[in-house]
């Protein structure tokens, strides 16, 4: 059996049950989800509570879990215990239990010749499901707005959008400009890149329509106020922020910061023409390679926060 653990916001838990979804391809079976992270008792010790948000798609099927089944990967007896902090400080091991394993590396190709493995991560990396995005497409199927007459609103714009070179551009602000996170997740998405980014396609299309998506909304007003060039989309929040995703999958092109909430609303776009754009880097403590990046990220156009596509 493979135990996922489902944490984070809603763009790591989609990765999380899309390497679900691929492992279940291996083993039909023998795969499920650990959803105890969004308990009360620990989610009141993080800074940025989480909650369960796979559930807000319709009808999205998955296995999970019993306390029993996860506690018979995570408990140990001494003997080794002790000799898994031995093999640990020799480096012969990144945990001291041998049934767990945690994502250290941008991709794990061993991952699919596992078993009997409790796995924790975020699974970024394109490579992991790109072959099954046909399947997540139809898997993760959108709510309704909760507000009728914000549903009808989105209506009108993804239709709109698939009628245009329309091209969503989402900003990360937030919680990446807290010191901590900014040191990791800062001067990536650069405007650099994002000038980089608008200019690749009013090259091809000078009459390009871009969509701003961010929780940062003065923000946006003030960089982006030309109602001709730029629509800022700033009434799906909440637990209807999902649908800033399903509005960026009917873009023509989508302009990811790096950002796994965005990373979705590419993914699942189902335009035969998207073009879909993401920074070079993820984050300035995982270094990048162009062959490597190139290889986990098909199809994608890479710019870095110099704006060099690379």
């Amino acid at each position: 059996m493979l135990i996922i653990q489902i944490a984070g916001g809603l763009g790591n838990q989609m990765q999380q049950y899309a390497l679900y979804r691929k492992l279940l391809k291996i083993h039909p079976d023998g795969v499920r989800l650990d959803l105890s992270w969004f308990a009360a008792d620990i989610q009141k010790n993080m800074l940025a509570p989480r909650e369960f948000e796979l559930a807000l798609f319709k009808n999205l099927p998955y296995v999970e879990c019993k306390p029993e089944e996860k506690e018979a990967f995570l408990k140990r007896n001494a003997f080794r215990k002790v000799t898994g902090k031995v093999l640990k400080k020799l480096g012969l091991r990144k945990s001291d239990n041998p049934n767990v394993f945690s994502e250290s590396e941008m991709y794990h190709p061993e991952i699919f010749d596992m078993d009997n493995k409790y796995i924790t991560g975020y699974f970024a990396c394109q490579k992991y499901y790109d072959d099954i995005m046909g399947d997540l497409c139809n898997l993760f199927e959108y709510p309704e707005h909760s507000n009728p007459e914000l549903e009808k609103k989105n209506q009108e714009l993804m239709e709109k959008m698939e009628k245009e070179h329309s091209v969503s551009v989402h900003i990360r602000r937030g919680d990446y400009l807290d010191p901590v996170n900014f040191k990791i997740l800062g001067n990536i998405a650069t405007d650099e890149y994002y000038d980089s980014a608008m200019k690749y396609f009013t090259d091809k299309y000078p009459d390009t329509h871009f969509y701003i998506f961010t929780s940062d909304h003065e923000y946006a007003r003030e960089h982006f106020s030309d109602q001709s060039r730029y629509t800022i989309v700033d009434w799906n929040t909440g637990k209807d922020s999902l649908q800033d995703i399903r509005l960026m999958n009917h873009c023509q092109g989508n302009i990811c910061a790096n950002s796994t909430f965005s990373f979705w609303g590419a993914r699942l776009n189902q335009r035969p023409d998207k073009i879909m754009v993401r920074t070079f880097k993820m984050r300035n403590n995982q270094p990048v390679e162009a062959g490597t990046m190139h290889d986990y990220w098909k199809g994608w156009v890479l710019i870095d926060e110099k704006g060099n596509i690379i």
